[in-house]
């Protein structure tokens, strides 16, 4: 088994196109290095860190929070399970939140814009008088706003 791999074996085996793999890189998610005749090269690891980064990704994790919490490892060392449960339970509350945000939007997509507003007929009942204007622009009942 080789030592490094190239990009298009990273490319290959990691299910993702070569120009992802240097976007990676170029976002410091994934390191290589140029070989004596300057080809760039990866440690076997980097593919680790790439489905780390996909599996982020398709939950819908921002490319800055991947590549913080993939800084946060010690000497950016590749996760492994222990690291990976750390990062995964950071991430879950704000999936949540996303999933009933979402959840919420479905429900009342048909009757109600969550007063942007659009109904007349409906606001009267949830936004009696515009009361949610005072707060500012745009839909509010589908947001959770902190007071």
């Amino acid at each position: 088994m080789k030592p490094d791999l190239s990009v298009g074996e990273v490319a290959a085996r990691a299910g993702v196109p070569v120009s992802t793999v240097h976007f990676y890189e170029g976002k410091g998610l994934i390191r290589g290095w140029r070989n004596a005749g300057n080809h760039r090269r990866y440690g076997r690891d980097v593919l680790r860190r790439v489905a780390v980064i996909k599996v982020a990704q398709r939950a819908g994790i921002p490319l800055q929070q991947i590549a913080d919490a993939l800084a946060s490892l010690p000497q950016n060392r590749t996760p492994d399970a222990r690291d990976w449960a750390r990062l995964s339970a950071g991430w879950k509350a704000d999936l949540d939140q996303r999933i009933d945000r979402l959840t919420r939007l479905r429900d009342q997509l048909a009757g109600c814009i969550g007063c942007g507003c659009l109904s007349v007929r409906d606001c009267p009942l949830r936004n009696p008088h515009d009361v949610l204007g005072e707060e500012g622009a745009g839909a509010r009942l589908l947001e959770v706003h902190e007071k």
